[in-house]
């Protein structure tokens, strides 16, 4: 979903699945919106203002100096009797799915053995493959808008990733099949000279939806594909799904504050291992998109892969992208859309330390 405020600012729009089995026990169903178009609103007139703080950090593992900033305006129990005997693995879940009637099995913990090293190998021939969808038309059965801003995004992000080593692979406009069917087929390469995999989505959304220019699909149907269970390749390795739309329609008001050795063999890894998620906004948030410009989750991270991937690790830029996300505010006529902020999600099954190679 996308909110179109005058013509500097907009929203644009995703989530984390649980597990089925645990669905009904943690959480209720999903919000779906019942028509885009309830947000469509445009509103004020376009005021923008910049102002950064810039200070470089140097060095890698261990570091954490100041990032670079920049502010837009934008019109934009146990009692005795029930104490387990000994140390056992047990399952935090009311119940499994079909296992009513049936007791929980219980199980020892036992360690894995999964590789020793700190960081991901990053000495492959290829860095690997980036899928680029950027979709920016929609149906009108949708009722979802125009998305202004998104061709910028789309060549920040063709650019900044080329110069990472990627090989991006841009895509437009693809309705919900056709993004199934990019993701699947790229989910059967074969990937075993490659470091790594990416994939950045540019659209409207919800929580737990991107969509297609036809509609909406579950984000979970796309990362599933590329599962250690299914797609062997690149079992242990990581994969990055960075996505730039909105998750919910909640505005965000903010809040004033103070200013070597052997190693050894892997066994057996989680299906869910290895997958990063890095959302432009929290759960149940609009995302902010400058008509223009872009949007400020697509613009903060690109600035800070091209100044950090040289010296950080991945999770230390994307917290500097955090930090110059968090330094946006929006400004409008309507007192309801002036000065509304934003924070990304970052969710993270790395099992190691990402660093770009040098």
């Amino acid at each position: 979903m996308s909110l179109l405020l005058g013509s500097s600012s907009i929203l644009g729009s995703g989530n984390l699945f649980l597990p089925s089995s645990l669905a009904s026990f943690l959480s209720s169903p999903h919000p779906r919106l019942q028509g885009g178009a309830k947000s469509e609103a445009e509103l004020g007139s376009p005021v923008q203002k910049k102002a950064g703080v810039g200070s470089p950090g140097s060095g890698r593992k261990g570091e954490n100096r100041g990032s670079g900033g920049g502010v837009t305006r934008e019109i934009t129990m146990a009692d005795d009797n029930h104490v387990l005997k000994s140390a056992q693995t047990v399952v935090d879940a009311k119940t499994f799915s079909g296992s009513e009637g049936k007791s929980i099995p219980f199980s020892k913990s036992v360690d894995s053995v999964i590789q020793a090293d700190e960081s991901y190998r990053m000495d492959y021939p290829e860095m690997g493959i980036c899928i680029l969808v950027n979709n920016k038309h929609f149906q009108p059965t949708t009722g979802m808008t125009l998305r202004s801003g998104t061709d910028a995004d789309a060549a920040l992000v063709f650019d900044t990733f080329r110069t990472l080593g990627y090989n991006v692979k841009p895509y437009n406009d693809l309705s919900c099949k056709q993004i199934i069917d990019v993701l699947q087929n790229i989910a059967k390469d074969d990937h075993r000279k490659r470091n790594s995999f990416a994939c950045v989505l540019l659209s409207h959304g919800d929580d737990g939806l991107i969509y297609g220019t036809d509609g909406p699909l579950e984000l979970k149907m796309l990362t599933s594909l590329f599962r250690g269970d299914r797609c062997k390749t690149l079992r242990g390795k990581p994969k990055l799904f960075f996505i730039q739309a909105c998750r919910g329609t909640d505005l965000d008001s903010g809040v004033e504050t103070d200013s070597g050795s052997e190693e050894k063999v892997c066994q057996k890894i989680p299906v869910e291992a290895d997958f990063l998620y890095a959302y432009s906004t929290a759960p149940g948030y609009y995302s902010w998109r400058n008509s223009s410009e872009g949007s400020w989750f697509i613009q903060s991270l690109c600035v800070m892969l091209k100044q950090y991937a040289k010296k950080l690790e991945l999770m230390q830029i994307l917290t500097r992208v955090n930090r110059k996300v968090a330094e946006f505010s929006s400004y409008s006529n309507r007192a309801d859309f002036h000065g509304k902020k934003q924070i990304p999600c970052i969710v993270s099954m790395l099992t190691k330390d990402f660093y770009f190679p040098l």
